[in-house]
């Protein structure tokens, strides 16, 4: 099996990139991205690489490359980008071009190759802002640029379902956890690196939002089972914990006891998003589960000092 993995230097794609690895079945991985965030440590350290992986310098609106890459794969992870937390709003310019139109492009070159099967990653994000758990059913009403453009995207990708492909939309909560491609934008991943070496995290609000998680590992390990399970073609939340921020400080307080938490504008009661879990989805992780503060402990171990 013959796979591409666009913006695979990035968080998801670097773990997912290993995680394929692992399985008999994959002969070969390309690589597609252009390296705009400087991400180039999926090609450094000691954790190497083998000669089934290559790579491919290339922007997701270059169609002519993005097409003749494309000859003799069977999978596409359609993983590039421009990914921000879920409630920030900016750059509307960049996340229309990148996340809309380059999903166009891309759908657009599927559509005229060989490939069986299509994973988009999409975002929980499109769902905008509900105290009341979201799921594939709950009519999409996002509040940001970001959420737009992930759901644009998607607007592209159902097109596929059409086709003799099988697509797979799997709209991602926050992911965080330890890789060394890893984002320290989304909230706990930032709230390690501030707590494991300034000793203070901040909170904006009352710290009562509640915000949908699942850990990096997970993430990749249901991607990578996905392509070879029966899982049926469709729209999937790829969420395993909805939990409060104060709730992660507190952890993070048990985990670093002199942590000082600092509230910024406490009074305010700030937007939040639950989304439900889907079962069928987890169930392709053989991953145990685990509490946030054994993955947290163990996020921990990852700093140098």
């Amino acid at each position: 099996m013959n796979i591409l993995i666009t913006g695979g230097a990035g968080y998801i794609g670097t773990e997912l990139t290993y995680e394929l690895l692992k399985n008999s079945k994959v002969d070969q991985i390309i690589i597609y991205d252009n390296l705009s965030r400087g991400n180039i440590n999926l090609f450094i350290g000691s954790r190497k690489l083998n000669n089934k992986v290559k790579f491919v310098q290339g922007d997701i609106l270059d169609t002519h490359l993005l097409r003749q890459t494309l000859n003799g794969i069977d999978v596409v992870y359609h993983l590039a980008a421009k990914v921000t937390t879920p409630f920030a709003d900016q750059n509307p310019h960049i996340f229309e071009q990148i996340n809309h139109w380059g999903t166009a492009e891309m759908v657009y070159a599927v559509e005229e190759s060989k490939v069986k099967k299509f994973i988009y990653t999409s975002s929980a994000s499109i769902y905008g802002a509900s105290s009341n758990e979201a799921d594939e059913k709950t009519i999409p009403n996002p509040k940001t640029f970001y959420g737009i453009s992930k759901l644009r995207g998607e607007d592209h990708v159902n097109r596929l379902f059409e086709k003799n492909i099988e697509p797979y939309i799997i709209r991602c909560g926050n992911i965080y956890g330890y890789s060394k491609s890893m984002r320290f934008d989304s909230v706990i991943n930032k709230f390690m690196f501030d707590g494991h070496f300034k000793g203070r995290i901040s909170i904006n609000g009352t710290g009562e939002q509640h915000r949908s998680f699942i850990h990096i590992d997970k993430t990749v390990n249901i991607l990578s089972n996905l392509i070879f399970s029966d899982l049926k073609k469709g729209k999937y939340d790829l969420v395993e914990d909805n939990l409060t921020i104060s709730h992660i400080a507190e952890t993070f307080k048990n985990i670093y006891p002199d942590l000082e938490m600092l509230f910024v504008n406490q009074q305010l009661n700030m937007r939040e998003l639950k989304v439900k879990p889907n079962t069928s989805l987890n169930s392709l992780t053989d991953i145990p589960v685990r509490t946030l503060f054994q993955v947290l402990s163990e996020f921990k171990k990852a700093f140098t000092f």
